[in-house]
């Protein structure tokens, strides 16, 4: 594509950079096929290439955006599935969240939404304050067929019924290994994910340290920042996401890590590219060497198993993992146990992970069987079923769909957003990829298939 950026313009970095983006696209439209909100809504701008046109447009000519550019903007998903289909290699995602970026700073919103966008802002990133508004919601949601703004309406349609209690396994601490240390790793607790599901830090730390890890939850690590990162909320992101460079370059500088686990998709995809996001700050350095230790836990998991030592006893097939220890006997799960695989937007598309949780899965003996349409959103994308309930809802009730068409025993995910999303409307379990795979090592069933189960404390170092 060609573009007519001035010299003056290209000294923006954040300029330059959709310039490289936007000279790449060769306008074949092959993005199209996989666009769900083009799937959902046939409008060419509900398109990456449509979007794409659009965001040139403004910033070439150095406009404020009008209301028809942000609209079409708003509602993309960032499910980057544009960027795997794309044979140009387009890096979508940069070029997007600088536009967001860009309306954000010289567009005036109306005022509900506005007020709304400075809520979530403000509420979703902190776990207490967000525990707080979902009691809130808890109370409100017999009444959400009563609001008149769909987007109240989805917020406590959304509500989980039940709101776990708080785990201590989140705070600062470090886990022990069992038996000899392997690696040591960071573990990102996350924001959200501390409110609604704590069950996927206890499990992952219970697996990690099982398999010989010694587990950290670094002092001042939180949410990453993906949340007003995608909102175009620059200044709010990178500040949450410094604390967080911080937090794990003192551990790197400390006793040393071998990796940052994280176990929300969503946050991965934006962990990995905190060395883009500081490029041109004073934390670039330790932002980049933070990225670089960035890994889902299915990637660690995977590592762990490779590196396994050669001479070590083979384990029943249905363990499945290398090096688990087990401490304390529970049920395993049932052979053959039908799993239906849901591959989170960030994971398959923003990380390009797209065969290990599913092998992991395999080898620990479950049945998995995966979705129609698998590379399609479940529309869950952060805040989006929030922001943007109807055309989310489409996307959830395909999605759900072709997921029970399955016929599965309980569907996996790795990314707590679609694990809400997903749940929020079947009758089947959904769990994270852990927790199950923690299950199949000698972990205790996940809680979503039999509630009142009461886990083990985990040993800790302090």
């Amino acid at each position: 594509m060609q573009t007519t950026f001035t010299d003056a313009q290209l000294r923006d970095p954040g300029i330059a950079r959709s310039n490289e983006i936007l000279r790449a696209c060769v306008h074949c439209g092959f993005c199209t096929a996989t666009c769900p909100t083009y799937q959902v809504l046939g409008d060419e701008l509900d398109s990456p290439r449509g979007r794409i046109y659009l965001i040139k447009d403004m910033l070439e000519n150095d406009r404020d955006p009008d209301a028809k550019t942000v609209k079409h903007i708003d509602r993309c998903l960032s499910c980057l599935a544009c960027m795997t289909t794309c044979p140009s290699g387009v890096h979508y995602m940069h070029l997007v969240d600088h536009a967001r970026d860009y309306i954000e700073r010289r567009y005036r919103r109306p005022f509900g939404e506005r007020a709304l966008r400075w809520m979530l802002a403000r509420i979703l990133p902190y776990p207490t304050r967000f525990r707080l508004a979902l009691l809130g919601a808890k109370v409100g949601r017999p009444f959400a067929r009563l609001m008149p703004d769909a987007r109240l309406r989805a917020m406590l349609e959304m509500a989980p019924r039940t709101i776990p209690p708080v785990s201590r396994n989140d705070d600062p601490q470090a886990f022990a290994p069992q038996g000899p240390r392997r690696k040591r790793v960071a573990l990102m607790t996350g924001c959200a994910q501390r409110a609604l599901n704590t069950d996927i830090n206890d499990a992952t730390i219970r697996l990690l340290t099982r398999l010989g890890c010694e587990v950290v939850v670094a002092e001042g690590a939180g949410c990453c920042g993906a949340l007003t990162h995608h909102m175009g909320k620059t200044q709010e992101s990178h500040a949450t996401a410094a604390r967080n460079i911080r937090a794990w370059t003192r551990e790197i500088e400390g006793e040393g890590l071998d990796a940052i686990v994280i176990n929300t998709s969503g946050c991965g995809t934006t962990v990995k590219d905190y060395g883009h996001m500081f490029r041109n700050e004073a934390l670039a350095e330790e932002a980049a060497r933070v990225s670089a230790l960035a890994r889902d836990v299915s990637e660690l998991l995977i590592e762990l198993q490779q590196e396994a030592p050669e001479t070590e006893a083979p384990r029943p097939a249905r363990e499945g993992i290398a090096g688990t220890d087990r401490q304390e006997r529970h049920d395993p799960p049932p052979e053959g146990m039908v799993v239906a695989y849901h591959a989170a937007c960030s994971l398959q598309h923003g990380q390009q992970i797209k065969t290990y949780p599913k092998a992991l899965l395999k080898k620990a003996g479950f049945t998995v069987v995966e979705p129609a349409d698998a590379h399609l959103c479940c529309g869950s994308a952060g805040t989006y079923n929030l922001m943007q309930p109807e055309i989310s809802a489409k996307l959830k009730a395909r999605k759900v769909r072709t997921l029970e068409a399955k016929k599965p025993d309980v569907i996996a995910a790795g990314n707590i957003g679609c694990m809400m999303q997903i749940g929020s409307a079947t009758g089947v379990p959904v769990v994270h990829t852990v927790e199950l795979l923690d299950w199949a090592s000698g972990g205790p069933k996940p809680p979503a298939l039999s509630p009142s189960h009461h886990e083990p404390a985990i040993p800790r170092l302090r």
